[in-house]
């Protein structure tokens, strides 16, 4: 069976991500990272989804990327609220975490490498999203480029990574539909980018009003729970 490192965040996409790298026979490698930020419950989620899919190993590495801060999410600075699509996509949010994608790209290669995996498997969207530049398939398709040169299965030609973004082209409604295929426990999820203490989403920010949106367009109630 391959093997295949997986990044898990916890929250919907990673999850059914997850669930496809499974239902296409891999061995899976779950990463999950705590990197300082607000919303950390997230990575209760990310266990709970690691063990219920059957993950073969589960890690999760502190990164502490409030040392540079700038992003909602790491530093002191309030999370936009109720904005509407057209302004999600607008701009740049102030939630994106500067180079987060391409630094867990990184730490997931050097784990494949210690595998011997060549595949990672990477919950990224491009249609229903918050405008994130390390979201988009340019990015994914350059990031794979770089693991080839960098790697040294890459080098000495014995195998070539893939990079798998299997959600990249779906709308949220999709994702929710195919999660819901595979079987996997939405209630395990965690979206919410500004969670109160308990762990209860939000409702307003981009996140949860994005997972919201799937829901209703797949014509399913969200089972999301405190965790």
């Amino acid at each position: 069976m391959r093997r295949a490192v997986c990044l898990l965040s916890g929250g919907l996409d990673s999850a059914t991500c997850l669930a496809v790298a499974l239902r296409d026979g891999f061995e899976t490698y779950a990463l999950s990272f705590d990197y300082g930020q607000r919303h950390r419950v997230e990575l209760v989620a990310a266990a709970g989804v690691a063990q219920a899919l059957g993950a073969a190993a589960h890690k999760t590495v502190a990164i502490d990327l409030r040392t540079f801060g700038h992003s909602a999410l790491t530093d002191d600075i309030a999370v936009p609220k109720d904005r509407s699509e057209a302004e999600m996509v607008g701009s740049i949010p102030i939630t994106y975490v500067p180079a987060r994608n391409t630094v867990f790209l990184a730490l997931a290669l050097a784990w494949a490498e210690v595998l011997g995996s060549t595949d990672i498997f990477i919950g990224v969207n491009a249609l229903d999203y918050s405008g994130y530049p390390d979201c988009r398939p340019e990015f994914i398709e350059a990031f794979e480029r770089m693991a080839n040169l960098a790697t040294r299965a890459g080098v000495e030609g014995d195998a070539r990574l893939t990079i798998h973004a299997p959600l990249m082209r779906l709308t949220k409604a999709g994702i929710v539909k195919l999660g819901s295929e595979l079987g996997l426990d939405f209630g395990l999820t965690h979206s919410c980018y500004d969670p109160d203490a308990s762990g209860a989403p939000c409702g307003q920010c981009d996140s949860c009003l994005l997972r919201a949106k799937g829901f209703a367009e797949a014509g399913m109630p969200d089972p999301a729970r405190p965790l």
